[in-house]
């Protein structure tokens, strides 16, 4: 009969537990007590319950993460893996993250599709696709009674009024909702006209907010062909929607605004980029001039003095040329763009909605310019110079003179 040593008992014991795939990255949850955070930084304490307790460290690369600080008597639900202390014969959890309770099986549920999802790889930054530069059409998914679409078609109209809006109305909250979002998304996909899609709605509750937090709309947002930003909620409410999207904006609001740059602020980051280089090339043509003078003054150069003329002469009317070259592209640049901006100026609808009048959009983001278009029942988008208005029709009248 085998007689063990200690430390032999103590290391086959460690070797059993820590190669046990399922002791590697466990959810357990329970009540911290005897927490104590040393010099070192590293976090020790217990996890109990109403039977049991259990030893845990957290190290100070992962303690560096935590969102919150802990305390003696807090539930919580904590990742980590088990291993035991050779020295002293101990198991215990080394513990890499860790969860406020509060939310209860909603937030396990959470937890637990973000870890599945993230073994597929559907967060990865390889999908993650750019969003484009200034977009002709921009697609919505939303409520149509949301104050989220307001606050969206607001800025987008400020700052790109020449740019069409494709709207493709969802449910965002309830048990349909997810298969609604779906669908949007799927619609616009086939409507293959969207440039980006803006997936949005405002805060709430984490039940309200549920529906983005479905596998199915996770798999519509990657199934995507048209890039997708997401933008639910508050900047401190996060969703599986907004990792599987390829961009996050903290609210509905930035999203349009991260969509659409502003024309001025692009115009005067141009300027800025322009002037830096002009200083940089102004230096460069500077120090060049002072290198020929100091080896036009080496007197130890055995070349004759009518080259060191010559090529100083040179170096002077290059510069001068260049210079004046480069100066008169950039104002050819600039001119250019600023009648490109007074031609699309010239051609703005604004300029006619200033005279009086006004025009109608479907809920397609479609021009309405014939009552033979429109139905009973039908969600029409007014728009007037200081505002827009959200119709919906009764009665359809035709001039029978038409």
């Amino acid at each position: 009969m085998r007689c063990w040593s200690v430390s032999e008992l103590n290391r086959y014991l460690k070797e059993l537990l820590e190669g046990n795939p399922f002791l590697v990255n466990l959810w357990v949850k329970g009540e911290i007590s005897n927490l104590r955070q040393p010099g070192s930084g590293h976090l020790y304490f217990t996890l109990k319950d109403s039977g049991s307790s259990v030893r845990c460290i957290m190290f100070r690369s992962w303690a560096a993460n935590l969102l919150f600080r802990l305390q003696e008597g807090m539930q919580v639900m904590l990742q980590g893996s088990l291993s035991v202390y050779e020295r002293d014969g101990i198991y215990q959890l080394n513990v890499q993250e860790v969860h406020a309770q509060g939310a209860g099986d909603l937030f396990l549920a959470f937890l637990q599709l973000k870890d599945k999802l993230a073994r597929e790889g559907l967060f990865s930054a390889e999908r993650k696709r750019p969003i484009p530069v200034l977009p002709s059409k921009i697609g919505i998914v939303t409520s149509l009674t949301g104050a989220a679409l307001k606050d969206m078609l607001s800025i987008l109209h400020r700052r790109h009024p020449h740019g069409q809006v494709i709207i493709a109305p969802a449910l965002v909250q309830g048990v349909e909702a997810p298969q609604s979002i779906a669908s949007a998304l799927a619609a616009l996909n086939r409507h293959g006209q969207a440039q980006v899609i803006i997936l949005g709605r405002g805060g709430g509750s984490l039940e309200e907010l549920w529906a983005f937090n479905t596998e199915e709309v996770a798999r519509a947002i990657a199934a995507s062909k048209i890039p997708v930003v997401s933008a639910v909620g508050h900047e401190t409410d996060y969703t599986i929607a907004d990792l599987a999207a390829d961009l996050r904006a903290p609210t509905p609001s930035a999203a349009a605004a991260m969509v659409v740059p502003d024309l001025q602020e692009e115009l005067l980051l141009l300027h800025q980029i322009l002037e830096r280089s002009k200083k940089a090339l102004k230096a460069k043509l500077l120090a060049c001039g002072h290198r020929v003078d100091s080896l036009y003054c080496y007197s130890s150069l055995s070349r004759p003095q009518y080259l060191f003329n010559s090529q100083h002469q040179h170096l002077e009317f290059t510069e001068k040329r260049l210079f004046e070259a480069w100066n008169n592209n950039f104002k050819d640049q600039f001119n250019k763009l600023q009648q490109t901006a007074k031609k699309l100026d010239s051609l703005s609808p604004l300029k006619t909605l200033k005279r009086g009048f006004a025009f109608c959009q479907d809920v397609h983001g479609n021009v309405v310019s014939k009552a033979s278009q429109v139905t009973p029942g039908d969600l029409l988008g007014v728009r007037f110079i200081d505002g827009d208005l959200l119709c919906l029709v009764q009665e359809v009248k035709y001039d029978e003179k038409q």
